[in-house]
């Protein structure tokens, strides 16, 4: 049984590519050769549609994820729309993140940064919490599986790191942040199901709150990861929701879950 006190929680996303809020299969991001990128979806709508529809259901904790260059501006239109209601990721530094906390940001969310040359850099990430506050500071640990172990993934999940994600390693991350986000980068996209295995070890590894994205195609994953982690992992949905384009899960659903299992 979960504890009342704790219950996955539907975390809503805006992924940005070129200026424009897509869904992405995670896998297929590729600087060096474009044309292997596969999208599922192109919104009609501005991004600070999503934004506001966030805004308007108090969805904290969104994140809004810049992937690569080109959009800043619609990552600054989001802000605006929701002052200190958004996560912002993609290309954070220690040189710009509190210009995305003064922009508007309520958390900047980091990876490539605290991994030079593709090596954990323990004071890369202790420079950016001090610099920003523990509390405004989210590690993003999104992972690939190699064989029985997941490895931090960097440079839009195309570039392996040294860290394995294990309780280790994310004791280590949550004494300077306040937050994971976990991206399975191998499922990202597909709409075939959550990495299961995973959603399970980071209910018993992680001591923070945690949110999990990667392959969620119905309402009943919410269930799901809720008892894979004892309630300690939230669920973040893409491609197969229908404000992106998707047919298998209503956003009004996720937000009626969130409603009905709110923590008391």
């Amino acid at each position: 049984m979960t504890s009342p006190h704790s219950r996955t929680a539907f975390r809503p996303c805006i992924d940005l590519h070129s200026g424009q809020v897509k869904q992405i299969v995670g896998g297929s991001l590729n600087d060096k050769d474009e044309s292997q990128l596969k999208t599922n979806f192109v919104s009609s709508e501005p991004p600070s549609y999503y934004a506001n529809l966030y805004r308007k259901h108090n969805l904290t904790g969104a994140h809004v994820i810049k992937l690569g260059p080109g959009n800043d501006d619609a990552a600054k239109e989001c802000l605006r729309t929701w002052p200190d209601g958004l996560q912002v990721g993609g290309g954070i530094t220690l040189d710009n993140a509190q210009f995305w906390i003064d922009a508007g940001a309520a958390k900047v969310i980091v990876t490539s940064y605290l991994f030079p040359g593709a090596k954990f850099s323990l004071e890369r990430l202790q420079a950016i919490s001090e610099a920003v506050g523990k509390d405004r500071l989210v590690v993003d640990v999104s992972c690939r599986k190699r064989g029985t172990e997941w490895i931090v993934a960097m440079d839009k999940w195309q570039t392996m790191t040294d860290m394995k994600v294990n309780k280790e390693s994310l004791d280590i991350l949550a004494q300077y942040c306040s937050e994971f986000l976990v991206h399975a980068a191998d499922v990202e996209g597909l709409c075939k199901g959550i990495d299961e295995d995973l959603v399970k070890v980071l209910g018993e590894w992680t001591t923070i709150p945690t949110t999990y994205a990667g392959g969620a195609n119905a309402l009943g994953d919410l269930e799901l990861v809720d008892r894979l982690s004892s309630g300690k992992v939230d669920l973040t949905y893409g491609s197969a929701l229908d404000v992106f384009g998707g047919k298998t899960v209503k956003f009004d659903d996720c937000v009626a879950w969130n409603h009905a299992h709110a923590q008391k």
